[in-house]
């Protein structure tokens, strides 16, 4: 399945600055690690070092935060528009 992710600002130094790519995966944890090999170190960025998502990147399949819809495991149907997004704090 061929998925289009959007890139926050922070991280497209890893994609040369592309804000959208596309990459390969039934599930979200193949996407990113198609990802990976198409943008070495993103992965890194997103996934903590025991593999889970870190705490402050939200990720969505759709409109669906993956956290709520199998996490890793969550489906990413051909052509869906995936979305990572740092949280932000402050106030």
């Amino acid at each position: 399945m061929t998925a289009s992710v959007r890139i926050p600002t922070i991280l497209r130094s890893y994609t040369g600055g592309a804000n959208e790519v596309t990459a390969e995966g039934g599930t979200l944890a193949e996407l990113l690690d198609a990802l990976e090999n198409d943008h070495p170190g993103i992965k890194g960025r997103i996934v903590d070092d025991s593999g889970d998502l870190r705490r402050f990147v939200n990720v969505y399949v759709g409109d669906e935060d993956v956290r709520f819809v199998g996490g890793l495991a969550a489906e990413v149907p051909d052509g869906a528009k995936v979305s990572i997004i740092p949280a932000v704090a402050g106030g």
